[in-house]
């Protein structure tokens, strides 16, 4: 006979446009109890506990003894003092994208995590896309990656630049699924070429991989993947002219669509449960911190004027 499986208390702390995702998923998953949620905006807390049917409280603080898990999505800046004090209480954490303002903090996060012995995830979203997810078994030694990832400007989320808004979701993808180190990173273009921009009006979110066999397109919005290969290519000559044909074969890749921040969270949760039965954690810290140290590194050369720098920076 099956063993029940233990039910999870979840809170959210940050109930703005991302935390109120959160809290949504966290609602929506029968072995969870939503057991609080907090923000600094009073009238805000009283709306969304009323409509979830839990408690609101605006002292993150008051939800220390009453969760397993807890997601942080508050401004970046207030990303390590809020998540270490959960972290030192005892309580796994899933803090939102970037992780931290600094490398430092952000290593600090994952000392804490491990003199806790608590799990630490970061809110890479995109890694539990199902498009993201089929591609990694499809991609081999890729030779030109290009990814867009566009839109228009969004206030609410002016306190992070570009980069660390929408730029590091492909810069992670990108370090996933090419197994080499960095040489390099130029600003204006390279072997990877990952455009981040919020002045457009038009939503793009897509990336292309170039590999010896194939042309790959994957949406990350439709969660879709789309595989071109060349079949044939011949000259074809005549009296007027000669004339270049080429044909290819287009798979369309069935993905199993999924709600990637509901995977993201069930990840979380299952790592939460593992911990409490065995007491082991599996960080991934080197994947997390690497993808953010050059995500600043790409900041700092844009503020400073720098073409190029020569990876990993003395």
């Amino acid at each position: 006979m099956k063993r029940e499986q233990k039910r999870m208390r979840a809170g959210v702390v940050g109930a703005g446009h991302m935390g109120q995702y959160h809290i949504l998923v966290y609602a929506e998953q029968w072995d969870v109890d939503l057991v609080g949620l907090v923000d600094i905006d009073a009238a805000t807390v009283t709306r969304l506990a009323a409509q979830y049917d839990t408690q609101g409280f605006t002292d993150y603080r008051e939800l220390f003894g009453k969760v397993d898990v807890v997601s942080v999505a508050v401004p970046t800046p207030l990303h390590f003092p809020i998540a270490r004090e959960f972290m030192e209480a005892g309580i796994d954490v899933l803090v939102e994208k970037p992780l931290a303002p600094t490398l430092e903090e952000a290593r600090g996060l994952f000392r804490i995590a491990r003199e806790q012995n608590v799990v630490l995830h970061v809110g890479h979203v995109e890694r539990f896309n199902g498009a993201v997810q089929e591609l990694r078994k499809i991609v081999v030694s890729p030779i030109l990656v290009e990814s867009r990832r566009l839109g228009p400007f969004v206030p609410r989320v002016q306190h992070d630049t570009v980069i660390m808004d929408l730029m590091i979701h492909d810069i992670d993808i990108v370090l996933g699924l090419v197994d080499a180190e960095i040489r390099e990173i130029m600003v204006t273009g390279a072997l990877a070429i990952i455009t981040g921009s919020r002045a457009t009006e038009q939503k793009i979110r897509t990336l292309a991989i170039t590999q010896p066999d194939a042309y790959i397109f994957l949406n990350y919005t439709d969660q879709d993947i789309q595989i071109h290969r060349r079949a044939a290519s011949e000259y074809i000559l005549n009296r007027e002219s000669i004339r270049y044909r080429q044909e290819s074969l287009v798979e369309h890749l069935f993905v199993h669509k999924e709600n990637p921040l509901k995977l993201e969270i069930n990840h979380l949760l299952t790592a939460a449960r593992e911990r409490q039965r065995t007491g082991r954690v599996d960080l991934s810290e080197h994947d997390d911190v690497r993808s953010l140290g050059v995500a600043l590194a790409i900041e700092e050369m844009l503020a400073q004027g720098r073409p190029h720098l020569k990876w990993p920076p003395r």
